[in-house]
């Protein structure tokens, strides 16, 4: 059943208002017809199983016919922090990381990142973003929208890293494998960090352990960047029972 997120503001105790761009979806897309079924979410863990009642140019009305908890929420948080990937790469974490239940996604700028970050360009990057990690949580019937943080520099990330339940880097250069870490962890709440094409500095590294992060091994092979980031966030949920296993 097809998924939209609406905004809580327009979902009424028996009828919800669809706007923006997802009347276009339904209008000329997916072609639905008055009656046809449609599963509305408010982005905070509540489904609305409805029927639509009208289409106009501008709108979708649908009754309620069902309202029940979100299924595709995982019981645990975590935070994929990326340093930003030359190409399209980044977007491909932001589409499977929510798949895959990311919380959240941190973009940050380290000494080896090879991109030029155009600040002037952020706000109309973040919402290319935020679509394209909207889209993948409609088709993963999450929840919630994961957020999309602004791009930070990497005293910023140390911030984040020294607040956060359990960080993790990862490190081809050394670290604990990470099956061991999880093993070992009880927490609810993660930040995975992962560097550039280049990897991280050794520097870096030390001052990420400094800042409570423990550097991880990802195995013998020397992964991509974009590779290492959706690897880490699978062991993390695998772990956890969020790949089809007993929930933690």
């Amino acid at each position: 059943m097809q998924r939209y997120f609406v905004d809580p503001d327009l979902i009424g105790s028996h009828t919800i208002t669809i706007v923006g761009d997802d009347v276009h979806h339904i209008r000329k897309v997916m072609r639905f017809r008055p009656g046809d079924p449609v599963i509305c979410c408010d982005g905070r863990g509540t489904d609305y199983v409805t029927a639509i009642d009208t289409i106009r140019t501008d709108e979708v009305v649908c009754r309620v016919v069902e309202k029940r908890p979100s299924a595709g929420e995982p019981r645990i948080s975590v935070t994929v922090a990326q340093s930003l990937p030359k190409g399209d790469k980044w977007e491909w974490v932001l589409q499977k990381g929510t798949e895959l239940g990311a919380t959240s996604f941190v973009p940050f700028v380290s000494a080896r990142t090879i991109v030029k970050w155009d600040a002037k360009k952020a706000e109309k990057r973040r919402e290319r973003w935020m679509r394209i990690v909207k889209e993948a949580a409609e088709q993963a019937h999450r929840g919630t929208i994961p957020e999309v943080m602004p791009v930070a520099d990497w005293q910023m990330l140390l911030s984040r890293a020294a607040s956060a339940g359990r960080a993790m880097i990862a490190y081809e250069g050394g670290g604990q494998p990470i099956q061991q870490v999880l093993a070992e962890d009880d927490h609810s709440s993660f930040m995975l960090i992962v560097g550039p094409e280049g990897g991280f500095e050794e520097r870096e590294v030390w001052e990420a352990e400094a800042a409570g992060a423990v550097p991880v091994s990802l195995g013998p092979r020397i992964l991509r960047t974009e590779t290492a980031a959706v690897a880490m966030l699978t062991a993390v949920m695998y772990a956890s029972g969020e790949m089809g296993g007993e929930r933690a």
